[in-house]
């Protein structure tokens, strides 16, 4: 028999069960926006059920022999194929709705604390705490002490006398530490959904792509969003949101402008005559000869009734634009307030 014939019969003997399965599972994957493949090494049934239950109604897991999630994935097409390069060791399929970023998330925030058994590779450093251990004096301060530990009897009790690293990431645990650890209640590793990827949209992203602070995502996003409005209020580029702004700071800076060339406006005409009062009385304060001036200028100060008000009414003018357009963007930064002052700078600019 040729070993094309023997492929060919090879093929023609897949139990029905098998198929079934696969038939099954395209679907559920089919089903999906996202699918990925997490690992599930370690995980006791028990937990693994309630991992299942937890999940339901977001994310739907599925387990089954490795050959056949491939030959699912593999007729799922659709780019799905490239997960099966994932699939290795003890793993699943997970489907979901959810963006990528949040199925890692929520996976991530489900595992928990979990004892360590002998043969398994601690996955960091395992330290026993500095302190009293509870126990009473006997054999097992000489198991602490074997395993690594700085333990000693005091005080009728057995304590550890300073935090101690007893195996480094990496290493396997041996019996007699995962008795003391178990002991001391003490459970290093995380039990867990392990995302090795996923498939999304057509892009395939890796655990540490979705391993992303929100808080500081959002913070970016939110400083990206100022900077680009100052830009367009700087450019005196008009957008729908920075209009309101142009126009405040076109006012603002048209203000300013008329107060110092003196332009007669009716809306600044109050402000020209305390500007004139205020640069008069100014005026009066230095002249030596009291004779020279009239009567009501006579000693007359710089800090003479009304004087400060009118020698501020330009500021005045200013601020109140500037709230205007605060009012407009309550999220405006530190950065936002140099746009406010485009009418002082101004100003500067002309005397």
């Amino acid at each position: 028999m040729s070993a094309e014939a023997g492929s060919e019969r090879k093929t023609e003997v897949i139990p029905q069960w098998k198929r079934e399965e696969v038939d099954d599972l395209v679907e559920t994957l089919r089903s999906y926006e996202s699918v990925g493949v997490v690992n599930i090494t370690g995980i006791p049934s028990r937990q693994l059920q309630a991992m299942r239950r937890d999940l339901h109604g977001t994310a739907e897991l599925r387990v089954s022999r490795n050959t056949l999630l491939v030959r699912a994935l593999e007729e799922v097409d659709d780019g799905l194929e490239t997960l099966t390069d994932l699939v290795e060791g003890q793993v699943g399929v997970i489907g979901t709705n959810d963006n990528p970023f949040g199925l890692y998330k929520r996976l991530e925030e489900s595992k928990t604390p979990a004892p360590i058994n002998a043969g398994e590779v601690a996955p960091n450093d395992i330290v026993i705490p500095a302190g009293d251990t509870g126990i009473d004096p006997g054999p097992f301060v000489g198991e602490l002490q074997q395993v690594g530990a700085n333990a000693r009897i005091q005080d009728g009790s057995i304590k550890v006398l300073e935090d101690s690293t007893v195996l480094e990431a990496g290493e396997e645990v041996d019996q007699t530490l995962a008795n003391v650890l178990n002991e001391l209640d003490i459970e290093p590793k995380e039990v867990g959904l392990d995302l090795r990827g996923v498939y999304s949209d057509g892009v395939f992203f890796e655990p540490e792509e979705l391993a992303i602070d929100v808080a500081e995502y959002r913070a970016d996003i939110e400083s990206a969003v100022a900077a680009g409005r100052n830009l367009s209020v700087n450019a005196v580029y008009p957008t729908a949101r920075t209009a309101d702004l142009l126009l405040a700071k076109a006012s603002n800076e048209a203000r300013s402008l008329g107060l110092f060339a003196a332009i007669e406006s009716p809306d600044i005409a109050d402000d020209l005559v305390a500007k004139a009062d205020a640069q008069m009385r100014a005026l009066a304060a230095v002249i030596d000869d009291e004779e020279a001036l009239p009567e009501e200028l006579r000693g007359t100060e710089i800090a003479a009734p009304g004087a400060e008000d009118a020698e501020t009414a330009e500021e005045d003018a200013e601020e109140e634009s500037t709230d205007d357009q605060e009012a407009e963007a309550d999220d405006t930064d530190a950065d936002d307030d140099e746009d406010g002052d485009g009418g002082d700078a101004l100003g500067a600019m002309f005397g």
